[in-house]
């Protein structure tokens, strides 16, 4: 089906050839212009046959060999086509540099028209061959397809193909069951797994999204996490993404010990909380991976009660492999469901339901099998059919033994030409991936997929096309999702600069999917799409291959020597380390380059090679690379059209004459944290649709006046070095306020985020008042100003309309927001560092520039921070400066308040339900008791208070409570005498506050039994135990996790400690850490599946009963020094897959019992216990035991590491 890609490469050639640059160079020479001009019609008159020729190719093998060098002689044509693009580029930019053009030189324009017209011939002379080659083959010449006309209102009716949700129809009877399954698991302890099973396109994926965006799932689960597996099933991607959806924070692992440490950091992702991990589009159907590897790490992690992983899956055989739960079988839509999703694609305005159309439609559906992916797929196509023979023509069509796939087909070959171009190009990307809209739009883009055709340029092109392929099926999954600056993952220096980074607003943009079917449909249309694994596995050849992703660095090598062998790549995305070869490689053709997945070290080999053979390249990613300065010669890519720079935080300065590059469209520098400044004359790149970063400067030409025609711009832009702004008329010339395409603004007095303002610049506030930005900017951020006030466009209601984000910081001098607080659409506010700041909101109650102001305030707020802000005392004022306080935030869910040492109350909240009190003495927990719908607080009792009297009968939804003090000195906590149990608190967190206040037993354990329904307990630093709380630690029945952390004074007696440990039978682990002066352990709970002892080093003897646990799966010791031996006994250890014996010296070798566990163990490692190390490698006596284990750490290896780092002082 490939075939049907030629047209729109032809047709693309042709328009080309018809170019004015192209035109503008080939017009010096009568004969070089008129070889273009029999080039042109050549390619109109083959474009003219390519519809029969598509249709005799299927059977004639004469017709299939003529189309296929029809398309690599248009390939070369497009080239030699392009280079007269290019030289014409070149001249208009050296001209307009002053220069002349020079005839010795390598740019001589003799030299250029002898060696183009050599090559323009070459091209029209197999152009010639091929036209009559046409005529012998009698391929008739028709009107092939013309372009369709797009008219902008088109893309308006169907911009709400973005809301897949209004497409969804007959699966409110499945999410009812399979909700009704999830939360029937409350009780359950042990994980439960349901698998819901269907074929492909019958919507599994649909019904999971229904399910995990459910309002009583969403209360019901305190996280939610969701993996897209397809064929990759192993264990250490998964569990990364895993941690990484559990923390919303990268996963950095060292290859070294990668599951142990993984394992460790789900735990402590998950903790106690009820978890809904949906496992999407299952293939795996080796039980070994699930059942020894995968299924236990995620046991291991436990989770609260009820935790339930949804698989989706076409495969029975998966679903027995991983199931606990019984399968939901998903059946295909009925008749009327099928026609309602139909014919809500099909009918429109433009297609109206008649008589006729329905009859026929209904044979359409009936070809679909209640499939949703066929059935929206068919309707989006019929919904561009509005002839009834149309409609004939399409039901009549599909005669495939398999319909749905002939469905898909059919549907595929009504696209648009271009359009097919633009799916099929999406076969680069794996299945299941992720693509970026903007990045794919701009991939279209730099091809050549998509032309300008007098009603749209190419961004709009773009855009509709992407709606298109939505609205018609062929892209799904279109969402919002976050671009992290990655910056401190490069430069991981303090802690503190780490968190000032991830303070950095994400920049936003559009995700989307493919459906497993529709990918391998594009894979099947699109033989010039490969991945590295394709090649590899000889599933394709590199010679003709056009676009190639390399995933990974396996098979390098002879990836590299294959692709030797082909001189044609357009488009390649390959993995830093390869880009040391590319010298080796013929890349004249390029016109995509993204080299990802690590650090770009190879600066001079960029320079020298990929640039100095990439004048036809358009689009280059250098992302996270480390490269201090771009060379100069960039800017002889005169048809760049995208650049990317994301992360390249040494990046200290961009290319003099970048003012040459016209045809830049999108410069991305987000995370450039280095870079000085703009170069020069910066203004001159007036086509720029897309500018994250602006460092202005006082140099000539780098200037804020540089952003005065930049009137494309679009999306975020981060203006730096405000502060050297002389005067308000340069401010006023950068003409933020035309910039309507602006969704988000942040403004930067200084170079980076932690700016501080020294004193306040005369003229900053008529700075700021003259960068008024347009009315509809959705975020903003305000950094480093110094002025008293806030600008008059800041206080205007109607200016920030659409504001949903604000963020000010480091504004020392500013006094007040006046009437912000007005606003009716701010959802996020953070302010921080505002030392001037007295009262939140002013003017409250009377009527204030014309506007009646509520009561409420904020009437949107969902989320605030206020940080570090020490004058602020006040929520709320009259204009007599006097405090309101009858004032309420009616939607704000989160608060955190730190260090806002003068601020004693918080104003009515009625939803609100995370609050983060730190830093801020003056506000006493008894403050908090009207906060009634609180589940999560975290409080930290200040060195003015040695004593919390806690009201939790104020809070009864709280779920999680962290309370700690600030200072070595513990905090005590009280209750009233008759409290209650808080029923749904399942996470107590206590810092250096673990005793209760003085008095008789019976009130000291009154605290403890209103924590009856805890399932995690930490204990941090509380330095003032010594003995086993064992009392306490009975009234917690439901106690699951136990974490025991710094407590250095801990020696473990205690009266009767281990009948009462052992009463704990709901406990399946217990994490003792850096209890330094810990001498015994009691008795341990049969229930206990996970042990670990570090760092304990007075620590000599463990629990007698240990070997009779068995239900023990992971035992872990590490620097218990004085620790000389296990105990005996321990055959009992049934359950036991993962033994840990970490520097503990003294123990030299296994128990009798334990030697009978070590052939079942899945994982041992014994590093740091010579004694252990030398019986078990070869020759030892356990070496035959432990041959079986599947992981062995290797101690040798591990003890050279340690001895290097102990000889180099680290």
């Amino acid at each position: 089906m490939a075939e049907s890609l030629i047209l729109p490469m032809v047709r693309g050639v042709a328009a080309k050839a018809a170019d004015a640059l192209v035109q503008s160079v080939t017009g010096a020479c009568g004969a070089v212009d008129n070889d273009r001009r029999k080039l042109q019609r050549q390619l109109l008159a083959v474009q003219c046959a390519l519809a029969d020729a598509e249709a005799r190719s299927e059977t004639n093998l004469a017709v299939r060999r003529w189309m296929k060098d029809l398309n690599a002689a248009a390939y070369e044509a497009d080239d030699v086509l392009d280079d007269f693009r290019y030289e014409a580029l070149r001249r208009d930019a050296e001209v307009g540099d002053g220069k002349v053009l020079g005839y010795f030189t390598p740019h001589n324009p003799l030299l250029f028209r002898v060696t183009m017209s050599k090559k323009l011939s070459n091209v029209l002379e197999k152009m010639n061959k091929l036209v009559e080659q046409m005529n012998e083959l009698g391929l008739s010449v028709d009107r092939t397809e013309s372009p369709q006309e797009l008219k902008p209102p088109y893309l308006q009716m169907h911009s709400a193909a973005l809301d897949e949700s209004s497409d969804i129809v007959g699966r409110d009877d499945d999410k009812e069951v399979v909700v009704k399954l999830l939360l029937d698991q409350r009780y359950e302890q042990r994980l439960q797994v349901l698998p819901v099973i269907g074929i492909g396109g019958s919507g599994k994926t649909t019904l999971a999204k229904m399910v995990y965006n459910d309002t009583r799932v969403r209360d019901h689960f305190q996280l939610k996490m969701w993996h897209c597996v397809s064929e990759n099933f192993e264990a250490v991607p998964l569990l990364k993404s895993i941690v990484e959806l559990a923390t919303n924070r990268r996963c950095q692992v060292p290859d070294k010990d990668t599951i142990q440490l993984l394992r460790r950091q789900l735990e402590g992702a998950i903790g106690s909380r009820r978890f809904l991990l949906v496992l999407d589009d299952v293939w795996n159907e080796d039980e070994n991976k699930w059942q020894d590897e995968l299924r236990p790490l995620l046991c291991s992690a436990a989770g609260g009660h009820g935790s339930v992983v949804v698989v989706t899956t076409r495969s029975q055989q998966v679903a027995s492999i991983m199931g606990t739960m019984r399968s939901h079988e998903l059946a295909c839509l009925n008749d009327d469901d099928s026609w309602e999703l139909f014919s809500k694609k099909a009918f429109s305005e433009e297609v109206r339901e008649t008589a006729e159309l329905v009859t026929i439609g209904r044979l359409i559906v009936k070809k679909c099998r209640g499939l949703p992916l066929a059935l929206n797929a068919m309707g989006g196509l019929m919904s561009s059919k509005q002839q009834l023979n149309e409609w004939k023509a399409i039901a009549d069509s599909a005669r495939d033994r398999d319909e749905i796939l002939s469905m898909l087909k059919l549907s595929y070959r009504h696209l648009p030409s271009e359009m097919k171009q633009c799916f099929a190009f999406c076969s680069i990307f794996p299945r299941n991936h992720e693509m970026d809209k903007e990045v794919l739009i701009q991939l279209w883009m730099a091809n050549g997929f998509i032309q300008e055709d007098g009603i749209m340029d190419l961004e709009q092109k773009g855009e509709y096309t992407f709606q298109y392929l939505v609205w018609r099926s062929f892209l799904q999954d279109v969402k919002a999702k976050k671009t992290l600056d990655h910056l401190a993952e490069l430069q991981p220096s303090t802690i503190l600069q780490k968190e000032i980074m991830d303070k950095a607003l994400p920049y936003e943009s559009i995700g989307c999917k493919m459906h497993d079917l529709m990918h391998d449909l594009a894979k099947d249309v699109a033989d010039e799409c490969v991945t590295s694994e394709h090649v590899l596995q000889h599933d394709a050849s590199v010679r003709n291959v056009r676009h190639m992703n390399i995933s990974s660095t396996f098979g390098m090598q002879e990836t590299m020597e294959m692709l030797q062998v082909t001189s044609s790549l357009r488009t390649w995305i390959v993995p830093s380390p390869l880009c040391r070869d590319l010298k080796d490689l013929s890349l004249a053709s390029l016109r995509a380059l993204v080299i990802e997945k690590g650090i770009f070290h190879y600066h001079s080999v960029m320079s020298n090679h990929v640039i100095t053979y990439s004048k036809h390249l358009r689009y280059l990613d250098l992302s996270m690379s480390q490269i201090v300065m771009l060379p100069s010669s960039i800017c002889v890519m005169y048809n760049l059209q995208t650049l990317r720079l994301n992360g390249c935080s040494f990046l200290k300065y961009l290319p003099e004459s970048m003012g040459k590059m016209r045809k830049l469209l999108h410069l991305y520098l987000l995370g450039c944290d280095s870079l000085v400044r703009m170069p020069p004359n910066f203004g001159l790149l007036n086509n720029l649709r897309t500018l994250t970063t602006f460092v202005l400067d006082t140099k000539a030409g780098c200037g804020i006046d540089e952003l005065k025609n930049l009137c494309h711009i679009a999306n975020r832009l981060e203006l730096y070095n405000l502060r050297k702004i002389n005067c308000r008329n340069n401010g006023i010339e950068a003409n933020l306020h035309q910039k309507e395409n602006l969704s988000e603004l942040l403004l930067h007095w200084g170079r980076d985020k932690i700016y501080t303002p020294e004193n306040n610049a005369y003229n900053e506030e008529e700075v700021l008042e003259s960068l008024t930005p347009h009315g509809k900017l959705k975020i903003l951020e305000l950094h480093g100003y110094s002025g008293l006030k806030i600008p008059q466009w800041m206080r205007d209601p109607q200016m920030l309309q659409c504001l949903t984000t604000l963020r000010i910081s480091n504004c020392l001098g500013c006094k007040d927001l006046s009437t912000l607080w007005l606003s009716v659409s701010l959802e996020h506010l953070q302010l921080s560092r505002m030392d001037n700041l007295t009262t939140l909101c002013k003017n409250v109650g009377v009527g204030a520039e014309g506007y009646t102001i509520p009561q409420q305030v904020f009437p949107k707020l969902k989320s605030l921070k206020l940080e570090l802000l020490f004058s602020l005392e006040k929520w709320a004022e009259n204009t007599a400066g006097e405090a309101k306080n009858l004032v309420t935030f009616p939607e704000l869910e989160m608060l955190q308040i730190i260090r806002c040492s003068k601020l004693a109350s918080v104003p009515d909240c009625p939803v609100l339900k995370e609050l983060d009190r730190f830093g801020s003495y003056m506000l006493a927990m008894n403050e908090l008791t009207h906060l009634t719908s609180l589940s999560k607080l975290n409080y930290v009792a200040d060195s003015l208070c040695d004593c919390v009297s806690m009201p939790l009968g104020s809070w009864p939804s709280l779920v999680e409570l962290v309370l700690r003090s600030s200072t070595h000195i513990p905090t005590t906590l009280q209750v009233e005498a008759n409290q209650g149990q808080l029923e749904y608190l399942r996470s107590l967190s206590l810092v250096n506050c673990f005793t209760a206040a003085s008095g008789s037993s019976e009130m000291r354990l009154g605290l403890w039994k209103c924590f009856a329904f805890v399932e995690v307990l930490h204990i941090h630093m509380c330095l003032s135990l010594v003995c086993w709380p064992t009392e306490e630690l009975t009234s917690l029945i439901h106690l699951r996790h136990l974490y025991i952390e710094h407590c250095h004074r801990l020696e473990g007696k205690g009266s009767s400690s281990e009948e009462k440990f052992m009463s704990l039978s709901h406990l399946e682990r217990l994490h003792i850490q850096n209890c330094y002066n810990l001498l015994e352990i009691p008795m341990l709970p049969a229930s206990l599946q996970d042990l670990r002892l570090e760092s304990c080093r007075r620590l000599m003897a463990l629990p007698s009963n240990l070997g009779n646990l068995a239900m023990l799966r992971h035992l872990y010791l590490m620097s218990c020094y004085v620790l000389k031996d296990l105990p005996d006994g321990m055959d009992g250890l049934v359950s036991l897959k993962i033994l840990e014996i970490q520097a503990c010296a003294e123990i030299e070798e296994f128990p009798q019992g334990l030697l009978q566990r070590l052939p079942t163990l899945k994982e041992l490692s014994r590093q740091g216990c010579p004694g252990l190390e030398t019986r078990c490698r070869e020759g030892g006596e356990y070496f035959d035991l432990v041959s079986s284990v599947q992981r062995i750490c290797i101690p040798a290896a591990a003890k050279t590491e340690m001895e290097e780092e102990s000889r180099s002082g680290i």
